[in-house]
């Protein structure tokens, strides 16, 4: 009844909670154990957990879908997966129960420098890259869930094909991910962050529109369509941890590089759905391919006030 929405709903904000110290510290775990010249590639396993995650779920659900009637799907087969998950929490904590601080945050704790209030430390000391940061990710954040959340049932529901065929074309996208993610960080190690960065908003932004005629053209086109769109994707969230990581000082760099990346997935990612399903019903596919373009835009221009980070110390500005 309405206790099975309340709960997942209520289930989720405590996934959020956990988030939200999840990605700053996994990332920050990897750039600052790695040193200097390859914190793009090793900050990029964090974010290949994304499609790796994406994969797993999408694949598990597109297989019931195709081995159980819709009915035993609706009924029982979708809960499957959810339980299947819980075998990874002991992976998890294991992992967590092992980890090691930073030898960069150590030592900045042995100085007795680090921040006890490192949240209104970041306000006051780094309010520039809070904002650029937030408009960086906006894009990113608005891709995902728009291509991988709303495509989806739009191509089921409205288009009328097979809930396969659209998982496949997340599956696909899923699969070029696990490669171009850390192909793209390793890009952003030699050449910067930054061209990696902002190569990616223009393609993403380039592709918007062709992504979504190729979709209403015929389900033979979803998995191009979707991969093609993603592809921009990948190339900022690869190098997106080694980026966030880097703008922001070691007494407050958790607490920054978390902050852009949990409020932007709230005001961007959060909402894009939402404003998808509504601009599909009042104006059609061009209006949400419209939409991604606007946020293509504020990531364009963020990151050209970026600066370039990936030959900055990590010890500097500390």
């Amino acid at each position: 009844g309405v206790w099975a929405p309340v709960l997942l709903v209520v289930l989720r904000f405590i996934q959020g909670f956990g988030v939200g110290g999840e990605w700053g510290g996994a990332v920050l775990l990897a750039v600052e154990h790695s040193g200097g010249e390859r914190r793009g590639l090793h900050g990029a396993w964090p974010q290949m957990g994304v499609p790796a995650g994406l994969l797993l779920s999408t694949g598990l659900f597109a297989l019931l879908s195709a081995r159980l009637s819709e009915h035993d799907f609706m009924t029982w087969g979708w809960r499957v997966p959810f339980l299947v998950s819980v075998g990874l929490i002991a992976i998890g904590l294991f992992v967590r129960l092992k980890v090691l601080e930073s030898p960069v945050f150590l030592a900045l704790k042995e100085a007795k420098q680090d921040s006890g209030a490192p949240l209104r430390d970041v306000f006051r000391e780094h309010p520039r890259e809070l904002v650029i940061g937030c408009g960086m990710r906006f894009a990113q954040n608005v891709l995902f869930y728009v291509y991988t959340v709303f495509v989806p049932g739009w191509g089921e529901k409205n288009l009328g094909y097979h809930r396969t065929t659209m998982l496949g074309g997340v599956i696909a996208a899923s699969v070029v991910g696990l490669l171009a993610i850390p192909l793209w960080s390793h890009v952003s190690d030699r050449i910067g962050r930054r061209p990696v960065y902002l190569a990616g908003g223009v393609l993403s932004l380039i592709a918007a529109f062709p992504c979504f005629g190729l979709i209403q053209r015929g389900s033979g086109f979803v998995a191009i369509a979707i991969v093609l769109a993603m592809l921009g994707h990948d190339m900022m969230y690869g190098p997106m941890g080694a980026y966030l990581s880097e703008l922001f000082g070691t007494r407050v760099r958790y607490s920054g590089a978390s902050f852009v990346y949990q409020l932007t997935a709230v005001l961007a990612g959060g909402l894009a759905p939402f404003i998808a399903t509504l601009l599909m019903a009042k104006s059609g596919a061009n209006a949400v391919a419209g939409y991604v373009v606007g946020c293509c835009v504020i990531t364009v221009v963020a990151t050209w006030f970026a600066p370039e980070t990936h030959r900055v110390s990590l010890e500097a500005g500390a």
